[in-house]
């Protein structure tokens, strides 16, 4: 563990996992998860503009030269945020990195939140984006890769099964950092890294589920896509810490869908707190991650193009 990773799990768990579900309130919670500590790690020559469609709500980061646009390939991208909070903007520490290391554009989506806009909206905006993204602007579906952390990488994952359930063309693969992808609880390691885990509280995943669920069971394979059939989707890669609470989460997919023909790439990293590529311009760590995800991106967008 590096100097830097000891200070920051010190501060987890002294300032942010103390804080991160008091009382449940949606309003702290949110004002909590929008500050922004760090900003974007972009080259000179690259640019960070709004989208510009309807279905693409959202922010593009890609190469500001002529020519050098999404159609070279893509990563459409889901923030965390357990589907009520954060944005694109809290999320560019990572965004930024994982669109410039791996050398393609970047859109990062803002899909509607919970409770307000319970499931499935954001399911919908997501393939709204992938619909617009692979028709609309005409790019190959080989050519994009989902990615996203926490409950956007459960989301990454939801959108693949719906695109799959519907015949739609698929992507080139997905990348899951840390995914939540079951919103029953029912992994192990929510309880059993409940102390472990520097950044989040076990009590509050029901919670958070409450919101973005509603009525719908949460066994939903759409909602929670460790109880799905993943025959038939492209190549998933997948981090996760060793000691978060989400590591069933991503060991259950892994499983799934090893068994299920799917190529499957799983990294547990040790000691690190949930969701730490956000926190990239600190950790060697993150970076260490980042860099692994863009090359498993660059290498599936490649195969795609032959």
């Amino acid at each position: 563990m590096s100097l830097q990773n000891r200070a920051l799990t010190w501060a987890l768990r002294r300032w942010i996992k103390p804080k991160s579900c008091v009382n449940h309130d949606l309003r702290a919670s949110r004002a909590l998860s929008a500050r922004v500590p760090f900003r974007a790690k972009l080259p000179p020559d690259w640019r960070i503009r709004p989208g510009d469609d309807t279905a693409l709500a959202g922010e593009w980061i890609e190469p500001a030269a002529p020519g050098h646009g999404a159609r070279h390939g893509c990563i459409l991208y889901f923030h965390g945020g357990g589907y009520v909070a954060m944005s694109p903007r809290t999320h560019r520490s990572l965004t930024s990195r994982l669109a410039a290391w791996s050398g393609v554009s970047l859109f990062a989506l803002d899909y509607r939140l919970a409770p307000e806009h319970p499931f499935p909206a954001a399911l919908g905006d997501a393939v709204a984006a992938y619909r617009a993204l692979t028709t609309a602007a005409g790019l190959d579906p080989r050519r994009v890769v989902l990615g996203g952390d926490s409950a956007g990488g459960g989301l990454a994952l939801a959108t693949l099964l719906a695109l799959r359930d519907a015949g739609a063309p698929l992507p080139a693969a997905a990348v899951l950092l840390s995914p939540w992808t079951d919103l029953a609880a029912r992994g192990s390691s929510m309880l059993t890294n409940a102390e472990a885990d520097s950044l989040l509280n076990g009590t509050c995943a029901p919670q958070l589920a409450k919101h973005y669920l509603q009525d719908t069971p949460a066994t939903d394979p759409l909602a929670s896509p460790v109880y799905a059939d993943l025959a038939g989707l492209p190549p998933l890669f997948l981090q996760v810490g060793g000691n978060e609470i989400l590591l069933d989460d991503s060991r259950r997919i892994f499983a799934n869908a090893s068994r299920a023909g799917v190529e499957a790439t799983l990294q547990i990293w040790r000691n690190v707190p949930h969701g730490w590529q956000i926190f990239a311009p600190l950790l060697p760590e993150a970076r260490a991650a980042l860099r692994q995800a863009s090359a498993f991106i660059a290498e599936k967008l490649r195969s795609g193009a032959n």
